[in-house]
């Protein structure tokens, strides 16, 4: 890379969101107005390594950018009026800090109608200057997903009509509320990564306080602004010592503070006195950073004021009562009042669905319990939450914690081994180990695979069935009791459905999905080969989803149009017969229907549910009810689109 390309590199993203904004202003379309500040950019590329960079680089690429804005209104034939007021613009916006501009490109681009991904996504690109490239690269995910997110977001401002503006009144707290959200979330994703091999992401918390502190400037009279900036700021410098030499985490008791940075630490405090001044209650970023205040200025682990942080907890809670906030208090309870009481509050979380997954949990009851000298249950905590996290560093850093922890002398059977082993028998038919798989993997996900499986009681049962399907439809509810009941008598244990009741299943026959509807269906050009021949199989036969998408093609009678699984025999008409044949073409074995894609290795599927010749596994129930969904929602009056058991149905409807 040449220095002026160095250079282009360097005013661009320090003043794209400038640009950007103003031409926002101008033109009433973000899509639009960031093509016009990318023509600008390609201008310079052009121009500069030829002319030399000028003088302002900044205002040459507004001023260029503003003239093709003119053109292009010009262009679309706007009214005279509009030319005049542009042309004014153009002239004596010169002068203008654009401050205000950025300020309602920062609302729009975290403005409510879009998804969370899609603000975070538009934010970096708007006014960090990043590209999809850089920003794929920051979230682990490929650079298409991340065009595809912005692109979207751009269309659904316009669809919107979200206007160029800054809120007023209660709005303004609302919609402040998003912007500080989205914020807070690209620092936390830098600081401790969901994903990847690293815990930390530092050019992702970079951007984010670079924002947080834009936003103060914009802003100075919101109180939360400088909270989240001075959250942020010592937060961020406790980043050096953080990991260890190898990348390993090290957890803040133990970590060096002689390597925190002061005056990161300086400009929090800074911060948190501005937070002060601007006055009113405190809000949820007040009251954390008063948190991250009381751990810096403790000059070693032991002189920090536990309950003072403990108390300020329990006001976040009040404030912000999600699970998080509470499993937090209960880390600082622990260590204000005894690893006793901690433990009692996290184990309250225990059948909350929202943590369910969430790697903190286990992990807090391991170090809870460790402390307890419970060290067994606590070796079991820090191993499901190793399996829990998608974050490679912090994995390895939890199996050690594991591995620390002396495990019993004569090896005892565990509940990951018996569940193994059950779905692993002879005579166990793929549609049964499929269902008792979800089952059973769900009870190792909560409990853990070194449960030992004496100690997995009919209580422990009750609470993973609260925490993962407390909302499920009956039949879903039942299907999955009569799965652990079935494991429990296997494997010599007491009734584990003991406090399960079984849900009453109330049945009601699906409406009839209507002739013109169907023929709309059949004949639409969007769906695959493999959605067609499902849909008609489906609705000629007239049998279970279920029974269909475990068909494999040596169950195939194509000549008779028939088939045979479990049992159940498959009989369909013209439709499918002429689907089947190129679907099923070149293979002789697996599953008729397939998933578009090869599992990884970590979910490999059972042989029965993988295709021996493609490599790709058996289409999920999930995925084809999802797909079905999708694809009639044009047709369906209410828009949300049918379930797939709308095409068992035999009858006709009329139009």
């Amino acid at each position: 890379m040449t220095d002026t390309h160095r250079a282009v590199d360097a005013v661009w993203k320090l003043e794209s969101a400038r640009i950007v904004a103003a031409l926002t202003r101008l033109v009433h379309d973000v899509g639009l107005a960031e093509e016009l500040a990318q023509d600008a950019l390609v201008a310079a590329l052009e121009q500069w390594p030829e002319a030399g960079v000028p003088g302002n680089p900044g205002a040459w690429l507004m001023t260029t950018a503003r003239r093709r804005a003119v053109d292009r209104i010009r262009r679309d034939r706007l009214l005279e009026r509009k030319h005049e007021q542009i042309a004014r613009d153009v002239r004596e916006g010169a002068a203008e800090d654009g401050r205000d501009d950025v300020l309602r490109l920062m609302f729009v681009s975290c403005h409510p109608v879009l998804s969370t991904d899609a603000r975070v996504a538009l934010t970096l690109r708007l006014l960090g200057g990043l590209t999809a490239a850089e920003i794929a690269r920051a979230f682990l995910v490929d650079e298409t997903t991340i065009a595809r997110r912005i692109a979207g977001a751009k269309r659904t401002l316009a669809e919107e009509g979200v206007p160029f503006e800054l809120p007023a009144g209660e709005e303004l707290a609302e919609r402040l509320s998003s912007v500080l959200g989205v914020v807070y979330l690209v620092f936390n994703e830098g600081y401790a990564a969901t994903a990847g091999d690293d815990l930390m992401r530092p050019g992702l918390c970079l951007e984010a306080l670079r924002l947080g502190r834009l936003l103060a400037e914009l802003v100075p009279h919101q109180a939360e602004v400088h909270g989240l900036v001075a959250l942020m700021e010592l937060q961020a410098s406790r980043a050096a010592a953080r990991t260890g030499p190898s990348g390993e985490p090290v957890q803040l008791h133990e970590q060096n503070r002689g390597r925190w940075d002061q005056l990161l630490i300086r400009r929090g405090f800074t911060a948190m006195l501005r937070a002060r001044e601007a006055g009113g209650p405190p809000g949820p970023y007040v009251l954390q950073a008063a948190i991250a205040v009381c751990h810096a200025q403790a000059r070693t682990a032991e002189d920090t004021d536990w309950a003072r942080i403990s108390a300020l907890y329990e006001a976040l809670e009040r404030l912000l009562p999600t699970p998080v906030v509470r499993l937090n208090r209960a880390v600082a309870v622990g260590m204000a009042h005894g690893p006793g009481a901690g433990l009692d509050l996290a184990d309250t979380l225990t059948t909350d669905p929202a943590l369910r997954d969430y790697h903190l949990l286990p992990g807090v009851r391991g170090d809870l319990l460790a402390r307890l000298g419970r060290c067994e249950e606590a070796r079991r905590e820090f191993r499901r939450a190793a399996a829990l996290t998608g974050n490679a560093a912090e994995r390895a850093f939890l199996h050690r914690r594991a591995d620390a922890i002396t495990a019993p002398a004569a090896p005892v059977p565990t509940l990951g081994r018996a569940a193994r082993d059950f779905l692993g028998r002879d005579g166990l038919d793929p549609g049964t180990a499929r269902s008792y798989g979800q089952t059973l993997r769900r009870l190792c996900r909560s409990l853990g695979d070194d449960l030992p499986l004496a100690a997995l009681t009919a209580d422990e049962v009750a609470r993973v069935f609260t925490a993962a399907w407390a909302g499920a439809a009956a039949q879903t509810w039942n299907r999955h009791r009569s799965a652990v009941r079935s494991f429990g008598a296997w494997a010599s244990l007491e009734d584990l459905g003991v406090r399960l009741d079984r849900r009453t299943v109330l049945r009601t026959p699906a409406p009839v999905i209507r002739d013109a509807e169907l023929e709309t269906l059949w004949n639409r050009p969007g769906p695959s080969l493999r959605e067609r021949a499902l849909w008609c199989l489906l609705h000629e036969s007239a049998v279970g989803v279920g029974t269909v998408l475990s068909l494999n093609v040596e169950d195939l009678d194509l000549p008779a149009r028939r088939a045979r699984t479990g049992g159940t025999w498959v009989v369909w008409g013209d439709r499918t017969a002429v689907l089947l044949p190129p679907l099923v073409a070149g293979r002789t074995r697996g599953p008729v229907f397939l998933s578009d894609r090869r599992p990884g290795p970590a979910r490999a599927p059972s042989e029965a549910d993988l295709c021996p010749e493609t490599g790709r596994r058996r289409l999920s129930y999930e995925r084809a009810e999802y797909l079905f969904k999708q694809a009639t929602k044009t047709v369906d009056p209410t828009g949300t689109g049918y379930t797939l058991r709308r095409l068992r149905v035999r009858g006709r409807g009329s139009d």
